[in-house]
């Protein structure tokens, strides 16, 4: 899909045309050139491709603010079956309603979307604050659980944790950092921080007032003064294997259990966690106004993750281990019947399908977990899309009654 790569901005009309191949960088750097106070609500990595991640959902640091990057495509042109390219209309609005959130490597080939563009003020203001195990990083972490969903809709903040290098050679500790966009002034942000988290003790230093390109630039963690243009490169910024796990959590964990999870981090030398606020505008969308169903209830959503640069099986094993520990460790903490999972951190481990006549009850597993209640709709459309099963992978959606032609 790389050379399928157009983007055309309407900014009379707040919306573009984007091409399935284009970077999320690519787009933001085009709305850019358009204009200085708009903006499109997805990812904070730059060379994720757009087709995979609007398809799949689409979150990013204004999630709180306007929801999901699916919640802002009006249109798509997608490849069917029997090779005919069908808009919005042609497709139907069921099939549109499965490509927003279920994936479309399930029902077709996406090449395109057309979007809504989103206002942004022009000036927001953003923070790193990092707090390690003996500032204290528990203890605030513990209470930032309390707020995260609770705060202005304008501010979302991250709480990305990871393994750090202890005070003595060869020893590991952890630290959490707590990462925010505000759309906003710093003052107002430092108010709102004040009255809601004072644990975090954020200070007017602490924060950086720029323009919202600029914002993506920090996000993706380029340095101070790094140009626009980095965004139009292409270059994957990790090379490495990794592997993702994801859980949704609905109550607060309890600080014991935080202790323990910092504790299994600290021995690993190498976990990550990134805890991503939700609340806002997520809380008041069905979950079936798209097919991507984790909306309200949930404070945050947590993505685990693990590199390695070792190659070979035993390397891979011991690794994935290591996540796979973390994540059983966390079984009581987050959602329950089912254990939900964001379908963009695919995880084979929750389950697959041989695309074989038990299909159906295979996928249930984790169509369960991705989807929800939304799965049998799933189902429906891809019976009545792609009877035949054409497009499909481990994890896609089945048609009933219907084995895939091999």
């Amino acid at each position: 899909m790389q050379n399928l790569r157009s983007i055309d901005i309407n900014i009379d009309h707040q919306t573009a045309w984007v091409q399935a191949g284009a970077t999320l960088g690519e787009l933001y750097y085009n709305i850019w050139k358009k204009s200085k106070v708009h903006a499109f609500p997805a990812g904070v990595c730059p060379t994720v491709g757009v087709g995979g991640h609007l398809s799949g959902g689409g979150y990013g640091t204004m999630i709180r603010k306007y929801g999901l990057s699916v919640d802002h495509v009006i249109d798509a042109k997608i490849v069917d079956a029997k090779g005919r390219i069908l808009d919005r209309k042609g497709m139907g609005e069921d099939v549109f309603w499965a490509i927003r959130g279920g994936g479309g490597a399930s029902f077709g080939v996406i090449l395109a979307y057309k979007i809504n563009l989103v206002p942004v003020p022009p000036i927001v203001t953003v923070f790193n604050v990092p707090k390690t195990l003996e500032e204290n990083a528990t203890d605030i972490l513990y209470r930032w659980q309390y707020i995260a969903d609770r705060l202005d809709n304008n501010l979302f903040t991250r709480a990305y944790l990871q393994a750090v290098p202890g005070k003595k050679p060869c020893e590991s500790t952890a630290s959490a950092s707590f990462i925010a966009l505000f759309l906003g002034d710093a003052n107002k942000l430092i108010s709102i921080m004040n009255e809601n988290f004072p644990e975090l003790g954020l200070k007017k230093e602490d924060c950086k007032e720029m323009p919202w390109i600029k914002s993506v630039l920090f996000w993706a963690e380029f340095p101070d003064g790094t140009p626009e243009t980095t965004l139009l490169s292409r270059k994957p910024s990790v090379t490495r294997a990794f592997k993702m796990k994801s859980d949704y959590v609905k109550t607060p964990i309890p600080r014991d259990a935080l202790r323990g999870m910092f504790d299994i981090m600290a021995k690993s030398g190498t976990l990550q966690m990134m805890l991503n606020a939700y609340g806002g505008k997520m809380s008041e969308i069905p979950a079936s106004a798209t097919a991507f169903p984790h909306r309200a209830g949930n404070i945050y959503k947590i993505q685990y993750l693990l590199y390695w640069n070792e190659t070979g099986p035993n390397v891979e094993k011991h690794n994935i281990d290591v996540i796979r520990n973390l994540h059983n460790y966390m079984t009581p903490y987050v959602s329950k019947n089912p254990r939900e999972s964001f379908l963009n951190y695919r995880d084979i481990d929750i389950g697959r399908s041989d695309n074989g006549p038990n299909a159906y009850i295979q996928a249930r597993v984790y169509g369960s977990k991705y989807f929800k209640d939304n799965f049998d709709r799933l189902v429906k459309v891809k019976t009545e899309f792609d009877p035949e099963n054409f497009f499909r992978n481990e994890q896609s959606i089945p048609p009933l009654g219907q084995i895939s032609k091999q």
